[in-house]
């Protein structure tokens, strides 16, 4: 309830009035009702200045949150050892009783509002709680959500500065009655401002209410709540307005004749979203969330932030020189859990010598530590991160806040898949992508992975863990999307990790994703032919033949096109016999559809084994 008085002796008198003069009840509503159970000392309300932007990372560094490294404007974040990734235990959504979509982490909504709100009771006591205002998606635009953020951590909010657009004035001009809502509290933390109480880490989210809860936790994934958490959301809101709420990259694909056609992609971790995104030659919109919507008959697409929060390991001179280049200049950079010395930083496969100690994640650290299972301790951890504002790239899209969005000409689907998808395919249709491609993602465990190598992971649309509608019901959404498109966006499946068949060698360079991005520019424009396959199109050789030499260099022989692009039948039957499991066995509700595109798929294949047998190169099916 609002209590005007209340939130005045909280704010003081500029601060309240920076939320007066918004004239929005709902968000004054808000911001008194969570500040009388966290207690904060005081509020301070962030507009879009420049100067309210410094402050925040200023406090941050004030308060030990964040420490400045050598490099002008770097600074350098610590999460506590227990608090180093995404927590899917504790992320939980809050529902009404019994509607629940199958395989969603859920509890009842009233005892998780209960739960949540002793946690946060006078959990801000001696603090300052931070009102930030977000634009999701670029502000006076159809895919503008605005969002608003309590939090007590200044590395938070410096985080969302360089992640999002700055959404005050945009939150003004809109007055929306319903808005995506945070409240984040790091808790009670040590000397080193490190979460101490992460037994009640929670992360709730609250569909009905539009809001995120998150609780003794700093690692950003658990924090900002404006990434995968409100990526749930969204979802929801997207799935009941008509629109699509995405895990993909957006990403600009150069053509012949000054063209650029712009692609969407999902692929799963470590599956190549990112690298994709930042190819060589082409330019990036985003490399994580994007909203599609059906504007005039054509699907339309935005990235929902301004920046990056990326994986730090392996990112070097040589395999990442653009990313390499701002982690390594002035600028607004944050790295987290990666080793400190002397005020550089240091993280896994960075191509840097590691010093012989510093400071890393678990404190100090010297070179011959170990840990508890008596292994070598890593200066750094695997999860580690950077933050950085997309505009510092020098390969940065101009499109990046282009209000209407950018319009597809293609959606890329990708996983991890030795020895079925051939490195590159379009689909016959809308429906034939969404569901033998979009809808039949499979990601296999490696030897880093926890599991046996080569199992797979089902994960549709690579948007499986940030789902919070039902299987299905995605699946309906999808295909509705399709059917009021004027021309619908070609759909691709592209598969960077065949294995030849006889050696087990990688049989796709680490590069020649840049040709495929090419092949599919073209198809996406009729610009090339292809041949029919039981499992949508594939290249014909000479087009990649050229291909590769125009854009690689290099030489790409028949021999090396008969081993990518011969169809396995034997597999291929196998994995769709997998995916038909899963969606008659585990999923309620599947549409119709999925069984008949999927039979018919290996009706298909099936008929091409008795005329040519098991394998089938393309030269048979010319």
């Amino acid at each position: 309830m609002l209590d005007i008085e209340f939130l005045k002796s909280k704010c003081g008198e500029t601060h309240y009035k920076r939320l007066e003069i918004l004239g929005n009840s709902a968000l004054l509503e808000f911001v008194s009702e969570y500040a009388k159970i966290a207690n904060p000392d005081s509020i301070f309300v962030c507009t879009d200045s420049k100067e309210d932007a410094a402050l925040m990372k200023k406090k941050s560094i004030e308060l030990g949150e964040e420490t400045t490294l050598n490099i002008a404007g770097h600074t350098m974040h610590y999460d506590g050892v227990t608090d180093q990734g995404r927590d899917p235990k504790n992320t939980k959504f809050l529902f009404e009783p019994g509607t629940a979509p199958e395989g969603l982490n859920g509890i009842d909504r009233e005892e998780g509002l209960k739960e949540i709100n002793g946690i946060m009771k006078d959990i801000m006591k001696g603090r300052q709680m931070l009102v930030c205002f977000f634009a999701l998606g670029p502000v006076e635009s159809p895919f503008y959500i605005p969002a608003v953020q309590l939090t007590d951590s200044y590395y938070v909010a410096h985080s969302e500065l360089v992640l999002y657009r700055k959404g005050y004035e945009g939150f003004k001009k809109a007055k929306p009655v319903t808005f995506f809502k945070v409240l984040h509290s790091s808790g009670e933390v040590d000397a080193n401002c490190i979460s101490k109480n992460v037994d009640k880490r929670r992360i709730y989210i609250d569909l009905k209410n539009e809001m995120v809860y998150s609780s003794n936790t700093q690692y950003a994934g658990n924090t900002v709540g404006f990434k995968k958490l409100a990526l749930r959301l969204a979802i929801q809101k997207a799935s009941r307005e008509g629109w699509l709420a995405e895990h993909m990259f957006l990403m600009g694909v150069h053509g012949p004749w000054g063209r650029k056609t712009y692609f969407s992609g999902a692929y799963p971790s470590m599956c190549g979203k990112t690298s994709t995104a930042m190819v060589e030659g082409e330019t990036i919109v985003g490399d994580d969330l994007s909203y599609l919507r059906n504007i005039n008959g054509k699907v339309k697409a935005v990235n929902v932030e301004k920046g990056i929060f990326g994986i730090i390991q392996d990112i070097n001179a040589n395999g990442d020189p653009l990313i390499w280049e701002v982690l390594t200049t002035p600028g607004d950079v944050i790295k987290t859990n990666v080793l400190m010395a002397n005020g550089e930083a240091y993280w896994l496969g960075d191509g840097q010598q590691v010093p012989e100690a510093g400071r890393t994640f678990s404190g100090d650290w010297k070179k011959g530590m170990k840990d508890e299972a008596g292994k070598d301790m890593p200066h750094a951890h695997k999860n580690a991160r950077y933050t950085i504002d997309l505009e510092a790239l020098k390969n940065c899209d101009i499109a990046l806040n282009k209000k209407d969005g950018v319009e597809l000409g293609g959606i890329v689907f990708g996983g991890r898949d030795s020895d079925t998808w051939v490195p590159v395919r379009e689909s016959f249709n809308w429906n034939h992508g969404v569901i033998t491609m979009g809808a039949a993602i499979e990601s296999e465990t490696t030897a880093a992975t926890i599991g046996k190598e080569g199992e797979r992971t089902f994960n549709i649309m690579a948007n499986m863990e940030f789902l919070s509608i039902s299987i299905s019901k995605y699946i309906e959404d999808y295909i509705d999307f399709g059917k009021k498109l004027k021309n619908p966006t070609k759909i691709f499946a592209v598969n960077y990790f065949l294995r030849d068949m006889e050696t087990g060698k990688w049989l796709n360079g680490v590069k020649d994703k840049r040709v495929w991005l090419k092949w599919m520019e073209l198809r996406s424009h009729n610009n090339v032919g292809a041949i029919e396959t039981p499992v949508g199109n594939i290249p014909k050789y000479n087009d990649l033949k050229k291909l590769f030499k125009n854009v690689m260099k290099k030489d790409f022989t028949p021999a090396d096109y008969t081993k990518q692009f011969t169809i396995r039948v034997p597999q291929n039957v196998a994995k769709i016999d997998r995916i038909v499991d899963i969606y008659k066995n585990k999923v309620k509700g599947t549409p119709q559809v999925v069984f008949e595109m999927l039979a018919a798929e290996k009706d298909r294949l099936l008929k091409m084994k008795e005329k040519h047998g098991d394998f089938v190169s393309p030269e048979k099916l010319v």
